[in-house]
């Protein structure tokens, strides 16, 4: 077994998006490459309606998939082929976008007015860029959670894992997303496929995830006796964690545990021509794309 040293430990960065929503993206408009078959990552969590009531309006996606998993609050969805349904606290949704859909997706709170949920994009293949749109809408209560002997539990959204398998299926690059919570001073390791690139993103408490020497934490400055150093500090809230090749990580997690996701998947490795939510093979297909979007063909009858 060989433990996945860290490439990079990068915190999210806040942006707008929507009709105005503050989000903090970790990853998304960069080299395709980098985390093929993933483009994209949002962390939507906010304490203030004003920050996200604006929502998500209507909106196309073509050649993708979108992943949606909310924490807390609920998030309303509807679409051009008259779908519709509201998300809840705990529930994941798998949307494959393939040949086109025009959808909205609009958040709401909770009691407390507080919103938080995660959205990823996965790319498809050439063979499934026209594919059918489908939904792949899940409850709380049928994702299935383990828990391990030293407390550590892990929701499984999508693949197998310690004996399970999430309920998500037929996806064309065999992901698996999980989340983690490793509790205080609980020190884990987790398998992931040697094939598929993988990554972690923190959103509660703190750790460090172990290369194969030294606990690799990130790196910030202080001031101490005036002085301004670089520490490795445990890696905190709302950070990315890239990981190279190998079939396994570890983490240490902090004095009040740690609690990621853990998304790995096979990388695609086609061309990537890219232009907001659609994403196609070559500049032809891209430009196709735009056609169809302003002469009213973008969705196609199956």
């Amino acid at each position: 077994m060989s433990i996945r040293p860290v490439k990079s430990i990068t915190p999210a960065q806040p942006t707008l998006e929507g009709a105005g929503v503050k989000l903090h993206r970790a990853f998304g408009f960069q080299d395709p490459t980098m985390l093929d078959p993933f483009l994209l990552f949002d962390d939507f969590r906010n304490e203030k309606p004003e920050d996200y009531l604006a929502g998500f309006p209507w909106h196309p996606h073509r050649g993708i998939e979108t992943i949606t998993y909310v924490l807390s609050g609920t998030v309303d969805h509807g679409d051009s082929l008259g779908n519709s349904g509201t998300l809840q606290a705990g529930d994941v949704q798998w949307m494959t976008a393939g040949s086109g859909i025009l959808h909205q997706e609009m958040p709401k709170g909770n009691a407390n007015g507080q919103m938080h949920g995660f959205q990823l994009w996965a790319n498809l293949p050439s063979s499934l860029k026209m594919t059918d749109p489908r939904y792949q809408d899940v409850g709380s209560a049928d994702i299935p959670e383990v828990t391990d002997d030293d407390g550590t539990s892990v929701r499984i959204i999508c693949g197998d894992f310690w004996g399970k398998r999430g309920p998500v299926d037929g996806i064309a690059a065999d992901p698996r997303y999980l989340d983690v919570h490793v509790p205080a001073g609980r020190r884990k390791t987790l398998p992931v496929d040697t094939r598929n690139h993988a990554f972690a993103y923190v959103f509660e408490g703190s750790g460090r995830f172990e290369g194969a020497s030294d606990p690799f934490g990130v790196l910030t400055e202080k001031e101490i006796d005036s002085e301004e150093l670089l520490i490795r500090d445990q890696t905190g809230d709302r950070s990315l964690v890239v990981f190279d090749a190998g079939d396994e990580i570890t983490v240490q997690a902090g004095e009040r545990g740690i609690r990621f996701l853990l998304v790995s998947g096979k990388p695609i490795e086609e061309p990537v021509a890219w232009h907001g939510p659609i994403v196609m093979n070559t500049h032809d297909e891209l430009q196709q794309a735009f056609r169809d979007l302003n002469n009213g063909s973008f969705i196609k009858s199956s």
